[in-house]
């Protein structure tokens, strides 16, 4: 399956385990116990199914996480805590563990948010002419420049990104413009960057991707 089909799945079992923890929450604080076991019992099945799909997804998406950081790893204590809590807080109707759970789920969504918004801050190159109008500018030059700044941690030095599941660039028949509004927009995990480079640094990006064919 590929990378992109992983990352819409998970994505949308997170958002539904969320929610069906965010109903039981709901019912659980304003003391529904009647309503929330019938919901847990109509609910069974589907939440197993979920529950299974977040875990796989997650950990093939924890398989080809670019980069491990404290923020990630933030996310997955949040996780790993948020079940247990929820699992006591449901059997033993403790609103306090239900709450509890609920937030640490939004939390650790917020914080994929966060880690993933990070790609999509510019990282500055220095020893490089990026002055168009300078004699002895090179486009292929300043794009590899840009890319080795800002595009190796998911697609790899060569552009194959055989580890993070990002597309594999040297197989890539997208023309220029394909690229630059594949770059501007983003795509699946990718963020866009239309608002952090111009449109030389595009151009430059683009022309050096192209190399990699």
């Amino acid at each position: 399956m590929p990378y992109a089909a992983y990352y819409h799945t998970h994505k949308l079992v997170v958002i539904l385990f969320v929610l069906i923890y965010l109903v039981k929450a709901i019912l659980l604080v304003m003391g529904k116990k009647e309503t929330l076991d019938k919901f847990n019992k109509k609910i069974k099945i589907p939440e197993m199914i979920v529950s299974a799909l977040f875990f796989i997804t997650g950990l093939i998406m924890l398989n080809k996480i670019a980069e491990f950081t404290t923020l990630f790893a933030l996310k997955l204590v949040l996780v790993v805590g948020a079940i247990p809590a929820a699992v006591v807080a449901y059997k033993k109707y403790n609103k306090l563990l239900g709450v509890l759970s609920i937030l640490m789920l939004i939390g650790a969504y917020g914080l994929a948010e966060v880690y993933k918004a990070q790609y999509g801050k510019k990282h500055e190159v220095t020893q490089v002419i990026d002055n168009k109008d300078n004699a002895e500018y090179n486009l292929k030059t300043h794009g590899e420049a840009l890319f080795a700044a800002q595009c190796i941690v998911c697609h790899g030095v060569d552009g194959k990104a055989s580890f993070s599941g990002a597309k594999d660039l040297t197989l890539s028949v997208n023309t220029e413009e394909g690229i630059i509004i594949t770059i501007k927009k983003g795509k699946n995990a990718m963020p866009g960057m239309a608002k952090i480079y111009n449109e030389q640094e595009l151009k430059a990006l683009a022309s050096y991707v192209i190399s990699l064919r």
